[in-house]
């Protein structure tokens, strides 16, 4: 046991669900939600009212390189699925797929309180508490490459590994927003966010490289250290290496311990939202917003652990899984006791800081006729090193305060084919929206026992927003030109 928890404590990031959840749907939906992606917006409605776990809740999955499809080999799901462990053809076109970096973000968002109120139909000042879950993985190409095609392509060769790292963090986000108009025309806002973080495991990867070896031995030279800031305890053995580690479960043995914890702020954060919208005339405007610029400091129950040293692996990976020389636990088990033998856990762990990863939005949008709305959103998201970049063309229907949808096409993620869609419907005080950013557009079948299921053939991000609104004094606006 203590072994698997090992193995889960140092890929906590790649497999937790990781930044803000950005919908590109809503930007120019009528939603009080869609100020979340531009605080100087302002939909219709005086008066918000989120409930808790009802007004919003947000999931993403996010890669740029391995889709549904890949999951299931020859069309088959089956208790022997092997998904993409499953050498063939179709493994050697996987790994050709591969990027120079790959990067996986799993996101998870929920809004505890939501509170928007208009004075004078002008300012606008807002509230909203959210939790968020979210992650981030990027691993070279040829990392994976080896691993799974073996060791022939690589011999005498150094990969440099520099570029893999990986963070997760969970942490609430409570939001103090405020908007209103400088003329006729410039509307501009903004949001301070306090954070207050409740877990984190940080990877810094200051130099790694591995060689392959003529007698197929691997050479790791790293220096790499990992922050966590969690509720785990450390077991070593004499010389230092990491023997074990569990939770501590007695932090956690009574109800009003685990509230406490959960709310207790022990990491401190802040964060920033700035945005502005400019009308042109009733049928043109644009409008731009720079998100999540922001920080955690993580002080709280730390732990360090750290790799810096010369070490030598015994080159084994997927293909002696192949040939069954081993098998896949066998060769799970080998690596975790490898990375025991180097690890080292610090005496005095440092308190370190995680930064928000920011997002710049720029829109236009074009009103020919009354209710209708053609938008342009381009996003860039900055994760590290890497910069996301996400276009998407959409057009947006507001029947008065009854019902509105946008039909989307965003490119993003190196795919071209993904379609978004949203709709809200309104009876009375009560407004429910649902929106999916990327509907694919082919689709498989796949056999399980005696069904045949269809499922997406090449889809590697969903994302789904789904929330029940409390709307009151919600008047049409006056102007023809949908404020996005």
């Amino acid at each position: 046991m203590k072994r698997k928890i090992l193995a889960l404590t140092l890929l906590l990031s790649a497999v937790t669900a990781g930044h803000s959840q950005n919908s590109q749907v809503l930007y120019f939906m009528n939603l009080p939600q869609a100020t979340t992606l531009n605080p100087a917006l302002k939909p219709t409605g005086r008066f918000y009212l989120g409930l808790p776990g009802v007004s919003d809740i947000s999931v993403r999955l996010d890669n740029n390189f391995l889709s549904l499809s890949d999951l299931f080999t020859s069309g088959v799901i089956s208790d022997s699925t092997l998904t993409f462990l499953e050498r063939g053809p179709w493994l050697t076109d996987f790994l050709a797929g591969l990027g120079s970096n790959n990067s996986a973000e799993p996101q998870v968002g929920v809004r505890l309180f939501g509170l928007a109120f208009t004075v004078k139909d002008n300012l606008r000042f807002s509230l909203d508490i959210t939790t968020r879950a979210e992650a981030n993985l990027v691993f070279p190409g040829d990392l994976f490459r080896l691993g799974l095609g073996g060791n022939s392509d690589f011999i005498g060769k150094t990969l440099d590994l520099s570029s893999f790292r990986s963070d997760m963090m969970v942490y609430h986000e409570t939001g103090l927003g405020a908007s209103g108009n400088v003329t006729d025309k410039l509307r501009v806002g903004g949001r301070l966010k306090i954070l207050s973080g409740v877990a984190s495991a940080y990877l810094t990867n200051n130099h790694s490289t591995l060689t392959v070896n003529e007698d197929f031995t691997h050479t790791a030279d790293a220096d790499i250290s990992m922050n966590i800031s969690a509720p785990v305890l450390f077991t070593t053995e004499s010389d230092g290496t990491i023997h074990g580690a569990e939770f501590d479960e007695a932090r956690f043995d009574d109800t009003r311990n685990t509230i406490s914890y959960l709310k207790e702020l022990a990491n401190p954060g802040v964060g920033i939202d700035l945005g502005a919208e400019y009308r042109f005339s009733e049928k043109l405007a644009v409008s731009a917003a720079v998100n999540d610029l922001g920080f955690i400091k993580w002080k709280r129950d730390l732990s360090q652990l750290t790799i810096n040293s010369t070490f030598q692996f015994n080159g084994l990976t997927m293909q002696d899984v192949y040939d069954e020389s081993l098998d896949f636990e066998e060769l799970i088990n080998w690596t975790i006791d490898s990375l025991q033998n180097v690890l080292k856990l610090e005496d005095s762990p440092q308190e370190y800081t995680t930064y928000l990863p920011a997002k710049v939005v720029a829109a236009f949008s074009y009103t020919p006729v009354r209710y209708f709305t053609l938008g342009v959103l381009s996003q860039t998201r900055f994760e590290g090193h890497q910069a996301h970049q996400s276009v998407t063309l959409s057009g947006n229907l507001h029947f008065g305060n009854i019902f509105s949808t946008t039909l989307a096409y965003t490119a993003a993620n190196r795919r071209y084919d993904n379609l978004g869609f949203g709709i809200a419907l309104r009876g009375g005080p009560f407004q429910f929206f649902v929106l999916v950013d990327n509907i694919p557009f082919k689709y498989s079948s796949f056999t399980s026992g005696d069904e045949t299921l269809r499922l997406p053939e090449n889809m590697n991000t969903f994302h789904a927003r789904l929330g029940l609104n409390l709307l009151f004094g919600n008047r049409e606006r006056d102007e023809t030109l949908p404020l996005m």
